[in-house]
């Protein structure tokens, strides 16, 4: 299935939540309780037994997703992902295949529909992250202390009747979240490294979930499979071939870690939406919620920086198409029509110069969110702009310093149809 023409090919924005029970201990999901990984450096060793002992007394008693999910249409976001279940096993929603979920909580109450319902209540798309990977289940089998530590292709592996019993389990969740909560519009996979799609039945996973959500849109990461590609922590420098999503977090960690004091500015979360929008992907940006349900201080100060330019801005991100090459222009720049989006991630000096446009076509330049259109002139080879009905040329645009956005300027120039 090819995602040209859905909903996701301009969303741009989305907000991506991972939590889990580990939020009690403050520290990353799942991979503590393996020893650490060293793409997350504030991620430490936890023993096993330590590590899940919070699954029982997790209690957020202060989780709003309806919160959450104005904060996220405000600051422009299109659609929202949480973490069913992470590599730790543990449900975040009412699972009839297991006692290991959020219903034996002291919170007991089901964070997963609480969050589709609350999502659509403001008019987001709804994704479901689930993770392949169990290392709670005995089946998987379950990681103990002697597996440590974490070596890629190493992991102790079930026998053939453990893995078909895992297997029929873990089918029967991704059946559950297909069936049990309405239409989900994404379904998010993690954790396929650890086994073949053949041993995952990716072909008949693929299969079942066609059946159960037929416009359903499936990540890179069920092997073999998937709609569109999700680079991670990253913005590749050229685009993907196809359809795709940068997910990233707001600091060095995915979950709660109060210890990561690495945070981005809301500026550079900014940046990072123009340069991703200019390439014509989306920004799936994280939150981790403490554990009480809440979103951090820290994070929501970036949040509302990103709300207050996407206020300003939003319209040259949300809906857009990527706009001129980059010899054409210094910076990411995107399209809707015959409006022009420039976005200036460096304070310009005097002026900003665009090349290879149709220069008599331009009718005016402004700042996004301003009545007042700068002055512009163009130019082109002498022949050209003499004799060309429709000449490529430049132009260079006179930006007054008190016209900068101290996050990032946004200039539309409109152009007349050919």
């Amino acid at each position: 299935m090819e995602t040209t023409g859905t909903w996701f090919d301009t969303a741009r924005l989305g907000m991506f939540v991972h939590w889990s029970h580990s939020s009690r201990h403050g520290c990353e999901l799942s991979w503590p309780l393996v020893g650490g990984v060293s793409a997350l450096p504030t991620c430490v060793n936890m023993p096993v037994e330590t590590y899940h002992s919070t699954a029982r007394t997790f209690n957020p008693e202060s989780y709003d997703p309806a919160e959450w999910a104005r904060i996220a249409r405000a600051s422009g976001m299109q659609y929202a992902v949480l973490t069913t279940k992470h590599h730790d096993g543990y449900a975040m929603y009412h699972t009839r295949e297991s006692d290991f979920s959020v219903e034996h909580s002291r919170y007991r109450r089901d964070i997963v529909r609480m969050f589709v319902d609350a999502m659509r209540a403001e008019g987001l798309r709804v994704g479901l992250y689930f993770s392949l990977i169990d290392w709670h289940h005995p089946d998987y089998p379950a990681f103990t202390e002697a597996d440590k530590p974490y070596r890629f292709g190493t992991w102790r592996r079930s026998s053939e009747e453990e893995w078909e019993r895992f297997l029929d389990f873990m089918f029967a969740q991704v059946r559950e979240l297909l069936t049990d909560y309405g239409t989900i519009d994404m379904i998010w996979f993690d954790g396929g490294w650890e086994r073949t799609a053949e041993e995952w039945r990716a072909s008949e996973l693929h299969e079942m979930i066609r059946s159960l959500q037929p416009d359903i849109l499936i990540n890179d990461r069920l092997p073999g499979f998937g709609d569109f590609d999700t680079p991670e922590q990253f913005v590749p420098p050229r685009p993907p071939d196809r359809a795709w999503e940068t997910c990233m977090t707001i600091n060095e960690s995915w979950g709660y870690t109060p210890a990561d004091h690495n945070f981005k500015s809301g500026r550079t979360i900014v940046h990072t939406l123009c340069e991703i929008a200019g390439r014509g992907g989306n920004f799936l940006l994280n939150v981790a919620p403490m554990a009480d349900g809440r979103i951090q201080p820290e994070l929501l100060e970036r949040l509302e920086a990103l709300k207050g330019w996407m206020a300003r801005n939003g319209e040259s991100i949300v809906g857009t198409q990527p706009g001129l090459e980059p010899w054409q222009f210094y910076g990411p720049s995107t399209r809707r029509s015959n409006r022009l989006y420039l976005h200036l991630l460096m304070k310009p000096y005097d002026s900003v110069t665009v090349r290879g446009v149709p220069i008599k076509r331009l009718r005016s330049v402004r700042v996004l969110g301003s009545d007042t259109k700068l002055f512009f002139t163009t130019r082109a080879a002498i022949m050209d702009a003499m004799f060309s009905p429709d000449p490529l040329g430049e132009v260079t645009i006179t930006l007054p310093a008190a016209e900068v956005d101290p996050d990032a300027t946004v200039l539309a120039a409109d152009f007349v149809e050919a």
